[in-house]
């Protein structure tokens, strides 16, 4: 990395995406439509990605740049600095618990503290420090709607029942309220610029990653809190069809990142609700999600390698940071488009 190349928070979202690949293979697993060792094998390179973007992400905050604490602050990627606990926490319950169950839950309490502790002070910062609406994007659920989440499916699997209750108010509680304050930016406000256009997709994860901690703590069939949740996910889901057309014109950012975790979770709870309906040819309609998400979440990573192979992956350092202001050509890229 040269040292005028920015390390941007939201290259977490690496390890991310492959922890929710990871997953979806998991749930294949103890359906019996996968080995174990494939979800094993994910683990293993999320926590690697991981451990590479924390150690460029040090290297680069250690060099003289200012920037953990503008990271902290930035309106555009101050949310993504929250993947640097969530994912771990993630990796402790989906990739070292099955293995050493004591040590994939010591882990997966340290990094859920962490996730708390930093939701926390991003809410606190919200409140306090001046916040425009126009640069709200869905990655700002991601510190406390999906920390809070993941948190109690994590804890849902590793045995702490209560605390996966209280996780999941702590989510879906932060879901509802800033959930409800973006969606009221993206209908009423201009779109967003187009380096923030694929955190859109992140709007179909809640419901499913609600879903997937009910399940693990509530048990493995459909009820009316599911049902509830899968409504709410199935209209999400619809709404990115409308946005195709746009999401064809975007190009390749570290961002986009953003479609592999929110797929893959909306991929596993469907594997959920498959194996409970059970309609006909369920199993091969499995197989082709698990497939699906899979080349998708490839197809990015390879692009990202191609990226850094090209020297095209780091941003320059700016004034102005990574992430453009919307331009005119951000509205004709986002808004109504051809079908």
């Amino acid at each position: 990395m040269s040292p005028g190349r920015r390390v941007p928070p939201n290259f977490f979202g690496f390890g991310f995406g492959l922890a929710g690949l990871g997953e979806i293979w998991r749930v294949a697993e103890h359906y019996g439509r996968a080995p174990a060792v494939v979800a094993t094998v994910l683990a293993a390179v999320s926590g690697l990605a991981w451990l590479a973007v924390l150690l460029v992400y040090l290297r680069y905050v250690m060099g003289g740049h200012p920037a953990l604490s503008r990271d902290f602050t930035d309106p555009a990627l101050a949310p993504f600095v929250s993947l640097a606990v969530i994912v771990p926490m993630f990796l402790a319950v989906l990739g070292v618990f099955p293995y050493a169950p004591r040590l994939g839950e010591l882990l997966f309490d340290a990094f859920l503290t962490l996730t708390v502790i930093l939701g926390g002070w991003f809410t606190g910062q919200w409140i306090y420090g001046p916040l425009e609406l126009d640069k709200l994007h869905p990655g700002y659920l991601l510190p406390t709607a999906a920390g809070g989440l993941i948190g109690s499916d994590g804890a849902a699997i590793v045995g702490q029942h209560r605390l996966a209750e209280v996780m999941f108010g702590f989510g879906v509680l932060s879901w509802l309220t800033i959930g409800s304050i973006i969606m009221g930016r993206l209908f009423l406000r201009p779109p967003l610029p187009a380096q923030l256009f694929p955190t859109l997709t992140i709007e179909v994860a809640p419901a499913a990653v609600a879903s997937l901690a009910w399940f693990d703590n509530h048990g493995d069939h459909i009820d009316a809190v599911t049902a509830v949740l899968a409504g709410y996910g199935l209209l999400m889901v619809l709404a990115q069809l409308r946005l195709l057309p746009a999401y064809r014109r975007l190009p390749f950012t570290p961002g986009t990142w953003s479609f592999a975790f929110s797929w893959s979770t909306v991929a596993s709870a469907a594997l959920h609700w498959l194996n409970d309906i059970r309609p006909p040819w369920y199993q091969a309609e499995e197989y082709l999600l698990v497939a699906a998400i899979s080349l998708l979440i490839s197809a990015i990573a390879a692009r990202t390698m191609t990226a850094l192979c090209r020297h095209e992956l780091f941003p320059q350092i700016t004034e102005a940071g990574p992430v453009a202001p919307a331009q005119p050509a951000d509205r004709a890229l986002t808004g109504p488009a051809e079908g």
